[in-house]
């Protein structure tokens, strides 16, 4: 899979991860793929939610050790 966009929110604690992302997918085209690794659980509903809402597409979401990593697609 192609990310286009990669954003570092380790350390970073609710809602940042979020407004971080929210941002750079508006930033990006349609199609387009955002990948962001972040470190509050939190994060796993936050993200899912914010896909569902926008209508952007979840594409994944993993978890490995303490990092919450999620892979979204614009439309």
């Amino acid at each position: 899979m192609q990310i286009d966009k990669e954003i570092d929110a380790r350390g970073l604690n609710c809602p940042l991860p979020l407004m971080k992302a929210k941002k750079a997918i508006a930033e990006m085209q349609a199609g387009q793929v955002l990948r962001v690794v972040a470190t509050d659980s939190g994060s796993m509903r936050d993200f899912l939610t914010f896909a569902k809402q926008s209508g952007n597409e979840m594409l994944e979401q993993t978890n490995i050790g303490k990092e919450f990593i999620h892979v979204m697609r614009r439309n």
